[in-house]
């Protein structure tokens, strides 16, 4: 279990036969009146918003559930059983819940280090899948899950519930026509209340009923050198990204979207871990920028925390403001999860304003429905670019200097060190298969 393999010598093909008797057994097409199917990795928190938002759907039914932590799994299975009326399957390893074959889709709310290995084997089985953002660890990773989603034919869509939004999609229709001039700069917002998660002063048990291997799985298989398993791992790189691929994840995407760029050629990062001295690895303070001199256009992202927030105004929501903001030769536009509105000239004479809300679980069961990538929410292309903009913005703060990048080869040119962080390698079984 120990042993490594390089990102250059991953498995080709099906990863186990069992998933690829899945992919043989899976149903390829649904009819309008068929039930949809749905089995949910990674029942914690952000889990049970899944398990609640697809059994609430017409016609789809959530009739399995895996979680490597017995005591969560006990706990939505009951819940799960009780409101539906119906027995559910639970799995504490994903890949024994791809081999049932009456399952359509997957949706993924695991740890960001099992997003795009999960979702590359459901999809070699055969399901379509939902991954939760960001939808990889780290840039090869994303890339990998898009080739899965075309090799296999199966639709994957991504956890930024921005893009299901009638309101913001109306609201990126308006920079197209041009309600603000021409958009030049987009600025995210990430500002959330995060508390110090301590030191655990030494390496931690993993908490009874928990397959710590498997949590673990393509991640270094470390003692746990943090007081919380679940959440924190958020604030370490081994299995977490920082709050700008945590929350930050969702304004870069609508600042993404709105400036309607890709991939930067030019990217920076400065920040730090100020005020606890703890256990976390990321930065609370964070601020990046991404060039785009082909569109003439650039990307600023914040991240910050504390009680630097401001009460009220932009991006509120509690003791948080989270947004993004766009800036234009005629005005600016303020948005938010899930409304915008416009302001225009030296006066700042209010413009046309939106409000309304998401549902990506419709999205994603219509996307199944049709077989459309164009009906789903968001298609695993733009969660991917979306991703790696993150990634990129962590990878400049941890090397400390600007790194320059080919966004069609998704290269960082002429720094070795940085160019490590695109990747890293896995622990075999857990190998991302190489789909190029």
């Amino acid at each position: 279990m120990k042993q490594r393999i390089n990102r250059r010598h991953f498995l080709q093909g099906a990863t186990s036969t069992a998933v690829a008797a899945g992919l043989m057994g899976a149903r390829k097409t649904l009819a309008a009146s068929d039930t949809v199917r749905i089995g949910v990795v990674g029942v914690g928190g952000r889990g049970k918003d899944h398990i609640k938002g697809f059994s609430q759907q017409a016609g789809v039914e959530v009739v399995a559930l895996c979680d490597v932590d017995e005591g969560i799994l006990q706990e939505r299975s009951s819940q799960l059983e009780k409101s539906s009326g119906k027995p559910v399957r639970c799995y504490s390893d994903m890949r024994k819940l791809f081999e049932a074959k009456d399952i359509d889709a997957v949706s993924f709310a695991t740890p960001n280090h099992w997003h795009a290995l999960g979702g590359i084997w459901a999809m070699e089985a055969g399901k379509h899948t939902y991954v939760e953002k960001p939808c990889s660890h780290n840039v090869w990773e994303g890339r990998q899950l898009v080739n899965a989603s075309r090799k296999y034919n199966r639709l994957c869509q991504h956890g930024t519930q921005g893009r299901s939004s009638a309101v913001l999609r109306e609201a990126i229709q308006k920079l197209r026509e041009g309600a603000i001039g021409n958009v030049y700069m987009a600025r995210g917002l990430c500002y959330k209340w995060r508390p110090t998660i301590g030191k655990a002063g030494g390496p931690q048990a993993a908490p009874p009923g928990v397959d710590y291997n498997l949590w673990c799985g393509p991640a270094p298989n470390k003692p746990l050198q943090r007081k919380k398993l679940h959440y924190d791992w958020h604030w370490q790189w081994d299995c977490g990204n920082g709050d700008m691929g945590n929350q930050g994840v969702h304004e870069m995407d609508m600042a993404r979207w709105g400036l309607g760029v890709g991939l930067p050629t030019r990217i920076t990062g400065t920040g730090g871990h100020y005020m606890f001295d703890d256990d976390q690895q990321t930065p609370n303070a964070l601020i990046c920028t991404f060039d785009y001199p082909e569109h003439r256009k650039m990307l600023q992202f914040e991240t910050r925390h504390w009680v630097s927030n401001y009460e009220g105004g932009f991006g509120a929501s509690g003791e948080n403001n989270v947004g993004a903001l766009f800036y234009g030769s005629e005005g600016y536009m303020e948005m938010e999860y899930f409304s915008y509105r416009i302001f225009l000239g030296k006066k700042r004479e209010p413009g046309p304003a939106g409000k309304g809300n998401a549902d990506p679980w419709a999205t994603f069961v219509t996307g199944i429905r049709s077989g459309k990538r164009e009906n789903l929410g968001v298609d695993i292309e733009e969660g991917h670019l979306t991703s790696a903009l993150c990634h990129l913005g962590n990878i400049a703060y941890r090397v400390r200097r600007s790194i320059q990048f080919d966004p069609v080869k998704e290269k960082i040119l002429g720094d070795s060190e940085a160019s490590t962080l695109l990747s890293r390698d896995y622990r075999k079984p857990f190998v991302v298969p190489g789909i190029a």
